[in-house]
């Protein structure tokens, strides 16, 4: 059950261009995990201060956009030999810190028990990816409510202006995510 992260090779080659020119230009990769997370706090200021359906444009292009430089900086890290420990950190921060900052848009929109659960619930996936990767087992993505969904379903708030059906699927759904991924580190771990 790999959801839409199912998609990534093919995403990923079609970023292939993209990486090149970056590559030529010598962008660091750094810089695009940086620029990641400025794309989701476009895409939340989108979302707090536009309103539905004016927003849905602007918050799908700015979390479309925060998900290529999710893919695009450990990519272009891989190609150009630039892979450091201190990247992967930079990267894991990153990508935890552009999923609160999109869902912080919710704040004025949504009580704020509800925003903070979501966003609570939208980071287990990663750290229970991260506690099975610490314990020897390979990094596991993917499931039912992951990082793509989760953008996915910011987009159709902001659309439709279902801003608490849309908290509650991003909770409900990244705890099953994490229990998902847990079982399946749990199996893994003990063979």
């Amino acid at each position: 059950m790999n959801g839409l992260y199912a998609l990534k090779p093919w995403y990923a080659d079609r970023l292939s261009g993209i990486r090149g020119a970056l590559a030529r230009r010598g962008v660091s990769p750094d810089t695009l995990t940086a620029a990641g997370v400025v794309s989701a706090a476009g895409a939340a200021t989108a979302l707090a201060l536009l309103p539905a359906p004016l927003a849905a444009l602007p918050v799908a292009v700015l979390l479309a956009a925060r998900l290529a430089f999710a893919n695009l900086d450990g990519a272009l890290a891989r190609d150009t030999g630039r892979t450091t420990r201190r990247g992967a950190l930079l990267n894991e921060l990153g990508d935890r810190a552009a999923d609160l900052i999109a869902l912080a848009g919710f704040l004025p929109l949504a009580p704020l028990w509800l925003v903070a659960t979501a966003a609570l619930a939208a980071t287990l996936p990663s750290w229970i990816s991260l506690a099975g990767a610490a314990a020897g087992a390979p990094r596991r993505n993917g499931g039912p409510v992951g990082k793509t969904e989760r953008c996915l379903l910011v987009a159709v708030a902001a659309a439709s202006g279902w801003v608490s059906p849309v908290l509650m699927v991003i909770a409900i759904g990244s705890v099953l995510t994490a229990a998902v991924r847990c079982g399946r580190l749990w199996r893994e771990l003990a063979a």
